[in-house]
């Protein structure tokens, strides 16, 4: 039986590997906050394509495989990049003791139990989901796509397989690129909008996980994936203890420094940028969005957003989301708290969700506008688009002509490295 497992998984490696021998690595497109995988919600709306399908129309459109991975929505980029490690690798995510003792006030484990993928599907008795590419390697390298939180994750990835943290100690080689859309790579001014001015919002998302159950990665609906800090339901448990367990659950307080509402703030991102860094081994591409406009008004620029911007994200866009009570909008917001990262006229150009500022790379690294050949270490700026707003990029627009255009330029910009 061992002889016809190591067969199957012989066999079914070399199809997928034929990917990487015709040079053609797959591209492996990650998620953003609050973001989710294919098989949610049945597949009928996608989180990359709306009720379109951008993975499909790559591999359509380029022969080459395409995956959409599915991480903690909410989990911070280092939980996040494993997670992504193990999901297309195969194998149990394990943050690391050092990791996990560091923030262990937040309730996180080391090894979350049911956490896993399965890189041989003739041997896997506990039916975990499949991992995406097990033969990934340096000979078999693929490319990273992320959009908004996803961009900090990926690179948080490269990072940690280069530090030996994951992967075969000081993995270099395995990725060939890595690519962010509307990114905030140094934190986005929305994130203290809500947190600062509306400092009960992480409570009421984790009211979210209670009132639905869905701590875990299980069902087919909306994942919190929060193993780590456990927060799954257990089957033999009932609701009522399920609530009082999971009811002011550290991970949810602002000093828990090991989540996503840290990560995107400018503060979190400063602290994230100033061990994440940008590889000389790997091609870095950037895309930006702004879908608000400059306004003079009484002496005073701000900006407003465009009236063809997602409704839902217009009242966060401008000067105010709530004048009355004097909440300013990402269009006028200015941190000047003493400790804080400052943040002034610079920054109020946004997507609805992410300031245009913070997405040509990361603070600290080398950007440059692509032009001609790309540079490996070095973030390559493809473009900045223009009246697309943070949900248009991934093809929510009713009409996501300009979205796939843009996905195409950048699969002509990654066949050109191969």
């Amino acid at each position: 039986m061992k002889f016809i497992s190591r067969f199957i998984l012989a066999a079914w490696l070399a199809v997928g590997g034929a990917h990487a021998a015709d040079g053609k690595p797959p591209v492996v497109l990650v998620h953003g906050f609050f973001g989710f995988d294919h098989t949610t919600l049945g597949g009928s709306f996608r989180y990359w394509g709306g009720f379109n399908d951008i993975a499909q129309h790559i591999k359509a459109s380029t022969g080459r495989e395409v995956f959409t991975a599915g991480v903690g929505p909410v989990s911070s980029n280092w939980d996040r990049a494993i997670e992504l490690y193990y999901q297309i690798k195969g194998g149990c995510a394990d943050y690391g003791a050092s990791h996990t003792a560091l923030h262990a006030a937040a309730g996180h484990i080391q090894k979350p139990a049911g956490k896993c993928w399965a890189a041989d599907p003739s041997n896997n008795p506990d039916k975990y989901p499949l991992a995406l590419y097990p033969q990934w390697d340096a000979a078999h390298p693929i490319h990273l796509v992320g959009h908004s939180q996803g961009g900090q994750t990926i690179r948080t990835l490269v990072q940690l397989m280069e530090q030996g943290t994951v992967g075969s100690g000081g993995a270099r080689g395995w990725v060939t690129s890595a690519t962010s859309i509307a990114t905030p790579h140094n934190g986005t001014t929305l994130r203290d909008i809500v947190v600062d001015w509306l400092p009960d919002a992480s409570t009421l998302a984790g009211l979210a996980v209670q009132a639905t159950g869905a701590g875990g990665s299980g069902g087919s609906g909306f994942k919190y994936r929060l193993e780590q800090f456990n927060m799954n339901a257990s089957a033999a448990e009932s609701i009522d203890d399920f609530f009082e367990r999971t009811r002011s659950h550290p991970f949810w307080s602002l000093s828990n420094h090991d989540s996503a509402q840290w990560d995107l703030a400018p503060d979190g991102a400063s602290e994230l940028n100033s061990w994440v860094k940008t590889s000389p081994d790997v091609y870095y591409f950037s895309f930006s969005a702004q879908a608000t406009e400059s306004l003079s008004l009484f002496g005073k620029e701000f900006q407003y957003p465009r009236p063809d911007m997602i409704f839902f994200l217009q009242g966060m866009a401008g000067e105010w989301v709530v004048p009355s009570f004097g909440l300013p909008g990402m269009g006028s917001f200015r941190q000047t708290a003493a400790g804080r990262v400052p943040t002034d006229q610079r920054w109020f150009a946004n997507d609805g969700v992410v300031n245009t500022i913070s997405m040509a790379g990361p603070e600290g690294s080398k950007i440059q506008a692509l032009a001609g050949q790309p540079v490996k270490g070095v973030w390559n700026h493809v473009a900045t688009m223009q009246g697309m707003d943070h949900f248009d990029v991934i093809g929510w627009d009713a009409k996501p002509s300009a979205a796939l255009k843009m996905y195409d330029k950048l699969l002509a910009i990654l066949s050109r490295l191969e």
